[in-house]
C-alpha cells in the first residue's frame, strides 16, 4: 500500500518528534472505494446494498523489509445490490466514520454487482514504510 493519509502522517509525526501521544486502534478496518480517497480520505466510499467495512488483521511486523501483510482473509458481505466498481481501498481505524489511515489503488478494479462477495486473499494486503 502507497499512501498514508494526512491524519495518520500528522499523527505519526507529532507522536515521535513533539511526544504527542498517539494510541493506535484496538482493530482496524478494510473499506473500498469507487474513486481515490486521497490522502485526504475525500473519495467515494461505497455504500448501500449491504456494504460494510471488514475487519483486517496484520501479522507482526519484522526485519528490514518494512512491510506488513494481511494475516487471515478478508470477505465483504455479499452484495444485494450494486456496488459500482471498485477501484481503491482503505484501511480506516473505525468499522463506520473515524479515520483513513492508508490507501492504496487495486492491481484491477472491480465491478462489484447483486450476489458479488468481494475477497482479499491472506498476504494479499501490504502496507509497507520506506
Amino acid at each position: 500500500m502507497a499512501e498514508m493519509s494526512n491524519y495518520l502522517e500528522n499523527a505519526l509525526l507529532n507522536a515521535t518528534l513533539n511526544g504527542t501521544t498517539y494510541t493506535a486502534p484496538a482493530n482496524v478496518y478494510v473499506s473500498l472505494w469507487t474513486t481515490d480517497p486521497t490522502d485526504a480520505g475525500s473519495g467515494s466510499e461505497v455504500s448501500g446494498n449491504g456494504y460494510a467495512r471488514t475487519e483486517i488483521t496484520f501479522a507482526t511486523a519484522s526485519g528490514t523489509s518494512g512491510q506488513i501483510l494481511n494475516d487471515a482473509a478478508v470477505e465483504f458481505p455479499q452484495a444485494t445490490g450494486s456496488w459500482g466498481t471498485v477501484a481503491y481501498f482503505g484501511i480506516n481505524d473505525a468499522a463506520s466514520g473515524g479515520n483513513l489511515l492508508y490507501h492504496s489503488p487495486l492491481t484491477t478494479s472491480k465491478a462489484i454487482d447483486t450476489g458479488d462477495i468481494f475477497k482479499f486473499a491472506v498476504g494479499s494486503v501490504s502496507v509497507t514504510l520506506a
